[in-house]
């Protein structure tokens, strides 16, 4: 699928973001990737002043489980940023540090890149920092066409949005993946306070009586629009920008 075009008064707005999802088996791995992480922070904050998010799984499909989110305004970042994150000799040693040891740092990894939506807010830290870090929610939702895709963002765009600040999910991203698995999907990411806030905001999601009506006109209209769902729950480390 193309990439949108976007008008040139938008070109300081996030336009992707980069998920990293690194998998790893119990035992020091975690504890290795959160020192190299928060050590390389301030080189990092250098390179990539944009909003950086750090998560640990609480709850996901393989676990132990850390992910890192970046954004960008263009693609060209991206690229730029990588190559002077190569070039950071304090980055490097930082990486050469964490992959030293009597085994691998994770046992396998995965990026996705993903374009916001032209509904997307902009991921900011929060004016007072919570005093623990929130859980977020990552949520993707795979559609058997780009037709089907279509039709799930107009259902967000419009009504679902609404509904959802009413009853307490207030994702803080929405974007469709360009690149990555189970294409085409909408994968979108929601903070909350703690477990139970998040419990008290989807049930009364689930028992709305506009959501109701709203599922199922969609439904009628377009048919089922997503196949699968697949979702996550993470905690923001104590480090993490966002958090």
């Amino acid at each position: 699928m193309l990439l949108s075009a976007q008008p040139a008064a938008e070109e300081k707005k996030t336009r992707f973001y980069l998920l990293e999802q690194f998998f790893l088996k119990a035992g020091t791995q975690m504890p290795r990737i959160n020192e190299f992480m928060s050590k390389s922070l301030p080189a990092l904050e250098k390179i990539h002043p944009g909003p950086k998010i750090f998560l640990e799984a609480l709850v996901a499909a393989h676990m132990p489980q850390f992910a890192a989110i970046f954004s960008y305004r263009s693609v060209e970042e991206i690229f730029s940023e990588r190559r002077a994150g190569l070039a950071n000799p304090e980055l490097m040693k930082g990486f050469e540090d964490w992959e030293s040891g009597p085994e691998p740092p994770y046992e396998h990894y995965s990026a996705s890149l993903l374009e916001a939506t032209d509904y997307s807010p902009e991921i900011t830290p929060p004016a007072t920092p919570p005093k623990s870090p929130r859980i977020f929610e990552l949520r993707t939702y795979h559609s058997p066409t780009w037709r089907q895709l279509r039709a799930l963002h107009e259902r967000f765009a419009g009504p679902e949005l609404r509904i959802f600040h009413r009853v307490g999910v207030h994702p803080v991203l929405y974007s469709t993946m360009i690149m990555g698995q189970n294409m085409p999907n909408l994968t979108y990411l929601i903070p909350f306070e703690n477990l139970a806030a998040r419990e008290k905001a989807w049930a009364a999601f689930g028992a709305d009586p506009e959501w109701v009506k709203v599922r199922k006109e969609s439904i009628e209209k377009h048919g089922q629009v997503s196949s699968v769902i697949q979702m996550s729950i993470y905690r923001a480390t104590a480090y993490s920008p966002v958090r």
